[in-house]
């Protein structure tokens, strides 16, 4: 079994362009870690930790390499304190270029945390790494998220992150300008926070369209019984099928849950908008609203399936394989053009996130 893998991985490695260039990068990857291991002996031996690394280390950073870091860092112990960039720091670096896994390993990493609680960047009476945080990313960065409310979401993430090194004095301290950190946030997202306001608004009023729409067509079909009522009882003639069964549940389940996404999409329509409402507030209510959807979306052409089995393919088979087929359609389309949107929505609010896993979360609505 072993050998027949080996020889699987063999011809995947030269007849697979994906798994091809994937290993060729790999490979790549791991010749440049061992050249710059190279560097940094040869250089500690010439320099003698006198310098010769700070450009690439603050490339690293910037770029949001850790193994270039750690590699350096290693070699040179005394470059995370003595490492200066136009004057900033390497923690200073990474929060201002969003570089995530830079930020994680300079401070989640133990053999550098605790520098981090005597570096003076978080004692500066200028801007502390809080208000570093507060400022807007650089576009690049924030291109690398699709849309003005993810990327005000994330902006908070790292705000929030950071907030948690920083003492409670710090979190209020004013700077040179004497603006505290949550000014400087507000101030510099203005646009990104009305951007992210139009967009939640114009999705919630379309979505809010589509679960109208399915409340009406729901609520008139439940009223109309599907081959009629039997004339001496008032009851519907085909009460006792099973297929008349689903069709009632079905519809009413596409009536409660339209109306459940109804009511969601209006409280985002009707939300007072402030900053700290797009970390979690904002999004949960749109992916509540989503899934609320879909199940409307889905039960309610089940429930019309259901139907037209009823009324013209009663006891034929073939006509319920032909139904059920031309049922998968929109379902299909609704799920190939939403689903992306949900999936980045509730990996972005509920996932391990850029930082690790979020152990402490606000869940309030």
């Amino acid at each position: 079994m072993e050998r027949f893998f080996v020889k699987f991985w063999e011809f995947a490695l030269l007849h697979v362009p994906h798994i091809k260039c994937l290993h060729e990068d790999k490979v790549k990857h791991k010749r440049v870690l061992t050249l710059l291991k190279f560097c940094c002996e040869i250089n500690g031996k010439l320099q003698n930790e006198r310098g010769g690394y700070e450009a690439a280390l603050a490339l690293a950073v910037e770029n949001d390499i850790p193994e270039v870091i750690e590699h350096i860092t290693r070699s040179f112990p005394l470059s995370i304190r003595n490492m200066r960039s136009d004057n900033n720091t390497l923690y200073q670096l990474s929060i201002m270029n969003r570089s995530e896994n830079a930020y994680n390993f300079l401070v989640h990493e133990k053999t550098y945390h605790r520098d981090l609680h005597h570096h003076r960047a978080l004692y500066s009476s200028v801007d502390n790494l809080l208000h570093l945080a507060a400022k807007l990313a650089p576009q690049h960065r924030l291109k690398k998220v699709n849309g003005a409310t993810l990327q005000m979401q994330k902006e908070l993430q790292w705000f929030q992150e950071v907030s948690k090194l920083m003492s409670p004095e710090q979190r209020t301290a004013r700077n040179s300008a004497k603006e505290t950190p949550m000014m400087v946030f507000s101030k510099q997202h203005e646009g990104l926070r009305q951007k992210g306001e139009d967009w939640m608004k114009s999705t919630a009023n379309s979505y809010t369209i589509v679960a109208a729409l399915i409340i009406t067509i729901a609520f008139s079909a439940i009223i109309t019984v599907p081959g009629g009522n039997n004339g001496d009882t008032g009851k519907a003639i085909y009460e006792k099928e099973p297929s008349y069964i689903i069709f009632l549940v079905s519809d009413a389940l596409s009536l409660f849950t339209s109306t459940t996404s109804l009511l969601w999409f209006l409280s985002i329509l009707t939300a007072r908008y402030a900053d700290e409402d797009f970390l979690y507030k904002l999004p949960k209510r749109l992916i509540v609203g989503l899934i609320m959807l879909f199940m409307s979306v889905t039960s309610m052409l089940i429930a019309f399936s259901a139907a037209l089995y009823i009324m013209f393919g009663h006891k034929n088979w073939w006509i319920l394989l032909v139904i059920g087929v031309t049922t998968l359609l929109p379902i299909s389309s609704f799920v190939t053009l939403q689903l992306p949107l949900l999936v980045d929505l509730v990996d972005s609010t509920y996932g391990r996130g850029v930082f690790g896993k979020r152990s402490e979360r606000r869940r309030t609505s």
